[in-house]
């Protein structure tokens, strides 16, 4: 380097740390201010580093921020069972993981709540009710026809958790629902569902009368 100065990518380099690390100790006030022109650290202030290695280690982690896929493999990873990204925001929403930001309007996950996640009842809890399935596989999981099933979802006692691309379905924007939002429709006490289920194909669905969402809110 031009007399011994560092830019981050050298001083990474130097320290022997990923650039999370490095963006981690800089927030955390480890690594200062460069101390040089340029934004550049001299090779006094990255020797004072290395030896500060073990703080800055344990102040950054080993795990950086990631999405819900590369967080699932993570968790499967360090658990030994198989978690898919399904499960990723259920952890989240039950506060067993962080989302610190987003990417092209995905989440980002936490790589230090990534790395001190070790429960695995909640993982598996989280991949059990954080599924996502299409209106048919909904509709089948529940034990209904499709049709009785697009009633739930007319009167507003389903919505879809998102919209994206099923493992059946090569179009994008196919409506995906929560498997926990089917098991607390299936707990509504206004619905008969031993009725529901014995409808025979042809005939009309006893959730034809219920009201659609817009009307029951006026």
């Amino acid at each position: 380097m031009p007399d011994g100065h560092y830019g981050p990518v050298q001083l990474c380099d130097q320290l022997g740390i990923d650039r999370f690390q490095f963006d981690r100790a800089r927030a955390a006030g480890i690594i200062g201010d460069p101390d040089r022109s340029k934004g550049r650290w001299s090779a006094a202030v990255a020797t004072e580093l290395k030896d500060q290695i073990d703080e800055i280690r344990a102040v950054a982690g080993t795990i950086p921020d990631l999405g819900a896929v590369r967080a699932a493999e993570v968790i499967s990873a360090r658990l030994g069972i198989t978690i898919t990204c399904d499960a990723i925001p259920e952890l989240a929403a039950r506060g067993r993981l962080t989302i610190v930001g987003d990417f092209k309007g995905h989440p980002l996950y936490c790589g230090h709540s990534l790395e001190a996640f070790t429960d695995t009842a909640a993982a598996i809890t989280a991949q059990r009710d954080g599924e996502l399935l299409t209106s048919d596989e909904a509709a089948e999981r529940l034990q209904i026809r499709r049709a009785d099933f697009d009633h739930l979802v007319r009167a507003g006692y389903l919505s879809p958790a998102r919209y994206g691309r099923s493992i059946y379905q090569r179009h994008e924007n196919v409506a995906l629902y929560r498997a926990r939002d089917l098991t607390a429709v299936e707990q509504r006490d206004d619905i008969d569902w031993a009725v529901v289920r014995s409808t025979p194909k042809g005939h009309q669905s006893p959730l034809t009368k219920l009201p659609t969402a817009q009307e029951a809110t006026q």
